[in-house]
Parts: C-alpha cells; structure tokens; sequence
C-alpha cells in the first residue's frame, strides 16, 4: 500500500504582506517616474534658456519668442499624431511625403502663380482628403496584411513624395498669391502667431482623444498588449487604423502649413520635420513599446529641441554641427528610452 507524503496535504503559505509591499513599490517607482521625467525635461530646458541667453543678447526677446513658437507650431502639430502612433507600439516615418503631398495638392488648388482663382475652402478639405488616404493606407497595409509598420509607413514616405513630384511637374514652384495667406502663420493675434494657436488647438483636441474618447483608451491599451486588448473584445483593427488616419491629416495640415509659411508649394516641403517629431515624442518619455507617454511630455519635448535649434542658429554655430546634435540628440534619446523596455522590444543581448 503506497505511503502519503503528509507535505503534499500541507497548505501552502501565501506572504500577502510581501507582495503587498512589493506592489507599493512598484506604484512608488511609476508615480516617481511620471514626476521626474517631466520636470527633468522642464529643466533641461530651463537650463538652455540660461545658456543661451547668456550667449546672445537676442535670444531672451519678446520677438524671438514668437519666432520660437511659430517655428514650434508645425512640429507640435505633427508630434500630436506621432504620439498617438507611438503609444500603439508601431511608428510613422511617412510624415515628409505626406505633407509633401497635401502641401502640393492644397497650393495648385488655391489661387497661385500658375493661374486659376483657387477653390477655397475645398482646396483645404481635399488635400486634407489626399492626407487621409495615406493614413488609411498605412493602417491597413500594417494591420491587415500585418506588414511592420516601419516598413509601411517608410514606403508610403517615398509614395507621397514621388506624388508630391508628379503634382510638381516640370515648371517653376508654384507662388502663393492669396494674399489673406501671405505670412498668415507668423501673424499674431493676442501676441501669439496663429499657427501656434492652431498647435494648441490640436494638442486640445489629442488630449481629449487620449483621455475620454474609446480611440484614446484602446490605443493604450493596445500599446500595453495587444494580446489581451483582443482577448478583451476590443475594436484593435479599426482603432490602429484610425490612429495612422489622424496622424496623417495632422501631418498633411502640417504640410499646408509649412506651404503657407514658406509662400510656394515644394514636394520637400516637410524636408527635417521628421528628424524633430520623432525624438521629441521620445525625449518627452513616450515609450517606444508603447502605452506609456502622452501628448504634454511631447510638447515639452519639441519645445526642448526647438529652442536647442534656434539658440544654436542665434549663436552662429555652422549647420553640419546643429544636424550632428541632432543626430546626438535623436540617437541618445532612443537608446535611453529603449533600454528599459530592450526585452518587451526584442532588442538582441
């Protein structure tokens, strides 16, 4: 008769108390880590507030400010759709052709130098509409064929751009000759340039994306897991879809945008725009492996390498060196945010 192993029938000891405290710490460490990531930038940004006032008299102006906020506007903008991308886990690279493509689309149908009276408020919509057809594009290409989204949305860059160049044809760039639209984006209203108070408009409407609105919730969640967001019945096809739908109008208004400030139409219209979004929303502490980051660490984060940029212009400094802090800054950025999260992103050993 086989013998009972009286251990077997023991209960087993649970240490609540342990794993209630190591609960705490966990909440102790994430509270920590969401006040010190946004007063380290706000810091950091001080810091080069001194640094460079302290090295050109012109810096700590009224009238650099505004041209610090009006250069800020259009990566604002732009980030704004970036994040909502990044908190899903996935990234959009085809922001410069896409705003090549809405910029070029939106000039030849509104009053310029190669004829025609313009459509007005239509020539906004469409181009917006051209836009939208590349975010949707981008969607469903990456979450229905499943190809990354990396590969998709750099693709699509080159897409936009070679649509952007077609539009373009062989004549002269096309010349504003609105002249309400003339320097519209640089003109100020209670102080501000209006194209910063279209950036904070924006930046309203994605917060209120991000916290009250189903598309918000289930991008984060999506960003934490995908697996159990599907598991939990969630729309996860359609709002990844529609995430790369918004960040692409946002990308094509950035293109009107830029067109508008530089006063003709030009297939490299967003050319750089890039290589400032996309560390911005990194430097703000938006995870790149997703659900973690939001729309106000981005806006610190643009601020920050907006007036890097304009302190370095002020003080003289060649352009190679501003791209290769840019470079620097890019680089460190997302090494700093990927090492935490290098086995969640299958970074190799």
């Amino acid at each position: 008769m086989a013998q009972r192993n009286p251990t077997l029938d023991r209960p087993v000891a649970i240490d609540t108390t342990a794993i209630r405290v190591r609960e705490q710490g966990i909440e102790r460490r994430a509270r920590f880590r969401s006040i010190s990531e946004p007063l380290g930038l706000l810091i950091a940004l001080v810091v080069l507030l001194i640094v460079f006032s302290l090295l050109n008299d012109r810096f700590l102006t009224i009238g650099n400010a505004q041209n610090i906020l009006t250069q800020a506007s259009i990566p604002l903008i732009i980030a704004v759709g970036a994040t909502l991308v990044i908190l899903l886990g996935s990234i959009d690279l085809s922001v410069e052709g896409v705003m090549g493509a809405a910029g070029m689309t939106w000039i030849l149908l509104t009053a310029n130098s190669r004829g025609g009276e313009g459509l007005g408020a239509w020539a906004w919509v469409i181009a917006l509409g051209v836009a939208l057809l590349f975010g949707l594009a981008n969607g469903l290409i990456f979450t229905g064929l499943k190809v990354p989204s990396f590969i998709v949305t750099l693709g699509m860059w080159y897409v936009g751009l070679g649509f952007a160049t077609i539009l373009y044809g062989r004549d002269l760039f096309p010349r504003l000759e609105d002249a309400a639209l003339k320097g519209w984006t640089s003109q100020l209203t209670l102080g501000l340039p209006n194209a910063f108070w279209l950036a904070l408009l924006v930046i309203g409407i994605g917060l209120a994306v991000v916290r009250y609105t189903r598309v918000g919730r289930v991008a984060l969640a999506i960003g934490n897991s995908e697996t159990i967001a599907r598991a939990a019945g969630l729309p996860a096809f359609r709002v990844k879809v529609a995430v790369f739908a918004i960040a692409a109008v946002l990308s094509g208004l950035g293109g009107i945008l830029a067109t508008i400030q530089l006063d003709i139409g030009s297939p490299l219209v967003g050319s750089g725009l890039l290589f400032i979004v996309i560390p911005a929303v990194v430097i703000g502490g938006t995870s790149l492996g997703g659900g973690r980051g939001g729309i106000l660490r981005t806006v610190l984060g643009v601020f920050l390498l907006t007036v890097l940029n304009n302190g370095l212009i002020l003080s003289g400094v060649d352009t190679s060196w501003q791209s290769a802090v840019s470079g620097v800054i890019l680089v460190a950025a997302i090494v700093f945010a990927a090492w935490s999260h290098r086995d969640r992103l299958g970074v190799a050993k």
